[in-house]
Formats: C-alpha cells, structure tokens, sequence
C-alpha cells in the first residue's frame, strides 16, 4: 500500500514523504525535492544531503519500475494519498495505462467486513515507512478476516444442505 505524508494548503497536495510496499514487503520510498514544513514529519526525514531526495518526474519514474504490470493499490483512508500518488504523473489520464484511476481503501474494506476492532500502529505514527508497514498488516488481517467468514459461511450452507 502507498502511504503519503503531504503538505496541503488548499491547492495542490505537496509530497513530504511515500513509501510503499508490495507483495513479498518489496519496499520503495521516497523524498521529494518539495519543502515540507510539518513538524510531525520533519522529525522522521533524513537530512536534505540523503539520496532519497528526489524530482517529482524521478519519483513517477520509480513508482512505474516499483510496480509490476498491473498494480493493485491499497491504502487506510486513501483519498489524499491516492490524489498525491496520481498527481505525481500530473492529471488522472497521465496516470501510465496499467495504473487503475482509483486506489482501494482498507478501512472501506473494514467496514464492509462488520468494522472488527484493529490492532493500532504502535510506533512512529506519521512515518511513512511505519504507516505502510501498518497497512499491510491491516489489509492482511483483514483478507484473512474476510476468508474466515466466508468458510464459516460455506460450511453452514454445506451443513443444511
């Protein structure tokens, strides 16, 4: 899942920060070039000397060799971090054709499951890293969740039939 850390001023969503992880914990991160004056992030960036730093144009780049042919992508309320990801390839039809133009949201995925209780996000809250490394294991959670009530399902229906 792709987690952002952005400054928003009412206009365009400026990138602090992404990671995001894949299947197998793949990781891609990421610092844009782009100031990012919140203080809650600024304690967990590198200085402006690490390699992480980089153009918007580099990072789109990045995001298209991190991904395979057809990502899928997740995020925990994902509006704004989807809108920084695609804003990164300029507008939604800029986004590269295998892209979906939409990015699929755990806590949706949550409630359509019956809203279970979630483990919270123990350390470093508003770390880009951390947060996704949290999402994954929310989305795992809760795919397993999912297939844990669909057996149960399965097995009643087979047990009155």
């Amino acid at each position: 899942p792709p987690n952002c850390k952005h400054r928003v001023d009412g206009g365009v969503l400026d990138p602090c920060s992404l990671w995001s992880q894949a299947e197998g914990w793949k990781q891609y991160s990421l610092l844009p070039s782009a100031s990012c004056p919140l203080p809650f992030l600024i304690i967990h960036l590198p200085s402006r000397e690490h390699p992480a730093w980089k153009n918007k144009k580099d990072i789109a780049q990045d995001i298209i060799e991190f991904c395979h042919s057809e990502p899928e992508f997740w995020a925990y309320y994902a509006d704004y971090d989807w809108v920084v990801l695609c804003q990164l390839f300029g507008t939604m039809m800029d986004l590269p054709s295998s892209f979906p133009m939409y990015c699929n949201d755990i806590k949706q995925l949550c409630n359509s499951v019956g809203n279970p209780k979630l483990q919270k996000q123990l350390t470093n809250q508003h770390h880009a890293l951390h947060d996704a490394r949290w999402c994954k294991q929310i989305y795992d959670y809760l795919s397993n969740y999912l297939e844990e009530i669909i057996t149960k399902q399965q097995k009643s229906v087979e047990k009155n039939i």
